[in-house]
């Protein structure tokens, strides 16, 4: 039956590097093309509850609770509920869904390598409360309950701003809302086992900074990972730092840089989240999704309202291909995650199937660059990397409009440097028109410009702390 479903997804829009990919949107009518006659699919209702007292609501479709879609009930749902921990977050998952279903994921939670990582990441590090999925009766559901930051978008005074990326830091100096400097540092901090590496390289990147202007009032930072009231909860960028000293020193990291500057406002944020402000900001639009393709892929949400939620907005980590062979996140070791679509980690897994003379044994940043040096000679094979990433993308906002109300996209990130982001839009344009043409129409691409892309969250982040 699973097979079966997985040949149901098959798109319309075929990605050319990529034949086999069966994008997660297509759920729904692949589980229509399912059902017999006289069958429909059941609603299921989830609610993600968080150790604060917050819940965020959500439902799904799933085929009849039979033996016979036992087994693919129990994928779907399990896809779901991962899609769903990522971009929302959650220690604990209610749901009126078949309490047999519940008994096998909370299985899948407790011995399965994959549910074990989710849910040691979720409840062990991110909410420090234990990870469990709870059947509830619908009745009994509890309400919504979810919070919104108005973080970001300050002006006054002499702030500092700062991006961490995986294989480079960029450093900002803004007054009274103007960049009057900034510069993208490389770095190395995956691999780096000790807490003072970073401290030291952050902490010379903003001396370098406030040298530029007589006094610094507040300093506003982005990165990767989960970062809750300024502490470090998971970041790719300290993988390599054994999770004692992490506990001892890392998690506290921020807080112990906002000291030595003494303690003047300081906020530190996922980088996605910066994204989708520095869209807002420059677009003077709200109801925007960020996406920065770089190192890994960074997301973002301004709501329509104009606030940033407490969402975790991770969607390297949500699945948007499902079939069994999807290539393999290197972290989680999950198959079909965003981080291998919209990274410099998808340029290079591309490579190969390009034809491209591009030596795969180079780092990743590398790799990106030698595709976009053939992109500016014109070589129509690395415009198929690009092209293939279009198709991704395509699928994967049809796909993120369920869990966003965002009407405009803006794409950031050294991936989309150069002339492959407009054939990536174009081509996220063609599936949208084919597969969902009610989405085709509402909504709008932005690309910043070069300097923007680059540097466009460094520059937002020092805005994210009020003064005064």
């Amino acid at each position: 039956m699973k097979q079966q479903y997985l040949e149901t997804l098959k798109p319309w829009v075929c990605p050319e590097l990529d034949p086999e990919f069966r994008p997660a949107a297509l759920k729904q009518k692949a589980l229509k093309q399912l059902l017999g006659q006289d069958e429909h699919p059941e609603l299921i209702h989830i609610a993600l509850m968080r150790p604060d007292g917050s819940v965020d609501r959500s439902v799904t479709h799933l085929l009849p609770t039979t033996e016979a879609y036992r087994e693919l009930n129990t994928f779907l749902l399990e896809r779901q509920i991962k899609s769903l921990l990522w971009s929302r977050g959650a220690a604990t998952i209610c749901t009126d869904a078949h309490p047999s279903l519940c008994q096998a994921l909370n299985q899948h939670y407790l011995t399965h390598p994959l549910g074990q990582w989710d849910a040691e990441m979720m409840g062990g590090k991110i909410f420090e409360s234990p990870f469990t999925i709870e059947h509830i009766a619908t009745g009994d559901m509890p309400e919504a309950n979810a919070t919104n930051s108005s973080l970001g978008g300050h002006l006054k005074g002499y702030r500092i701003g700062f991006d961490l990326g995986g294989s480079d830091l960029k450093i900002a100096a803004v007054v009274d809302g103007k960049t009057i400097f900034s510069e993208e540092i490389i770095w190395d901090p995956i691999p780096q086992q000790d807490p003072q590496w970073h401290y030291d390289h952050i902490m010379e990147a903003l001396k370098c900074a406030a040298s530029k202007m007589p006094r610094v009032d507040a300093i506003g930072g982005s990165a990767a990972g989960v970062y809750i009231n300024n502490q470090v909860k998971v970041a790719s960028l300290f993988r390599g730092i054994p999770e004692s000293l992490f506990q001892s020193r890392v998690k506290r990291l921020f807080l112990e840089i906002k000291q030595a500057w003494g303690n003047i406002p300081m906020e530190v944020v996922n980088d996605g989240e910066v994204t989708a402000l520095a869209g807002a900001m420059s677009l003077e639009k709200n109801g925007v999704l960020g996406i920065a393709m770089g190192t890994n892929q960074a997301a973002g949400f301004v709501t329509p309202d104009g606030k940033i939620t407490s969402w975790l907005n991770e969607l390297a980590f949500v699945p948007i291909d499902y079939r069994d062979a999807a290539p393999i996140d290197e972290w989680s070791k999950d198959r079909g995650c965003g981080v291998q679509y919209f990274s410099q980690q998808a340029v290079a897994r591309l490579i190969p199937s390009s034809g491209l003379p591009i030596d795969t044994s180079l780092p990743f940043p590398k790799q990106l660059l030698a595709v976009q040096e053939r992109m500016e000679q014109g070589d129509d094979r690395a415009a198929a990397i690009y092209r293939t990433m279009g198709v991704y993308l395509g699928y994967a906002l049809a796909q993120y409009r369920e869990n966003y109300a965002f009407e405009h996209l803006l794409l950031l990130g050294r991936v989309t440097t150069g002339p492959g982001a407009d054939l990536m839009m174009d081509k996220a344009k063609e599936v949208l028109r084919v597969e969902f043409p009610h989405l085709a129409q509402s909504l709008a691409f932005h690309l910043p410009g070069e300097k923007e892309k680059r540097h466009g969250q460094a520059m937002a982040a020092a805005t994210l702390p009020a003064v005064g």
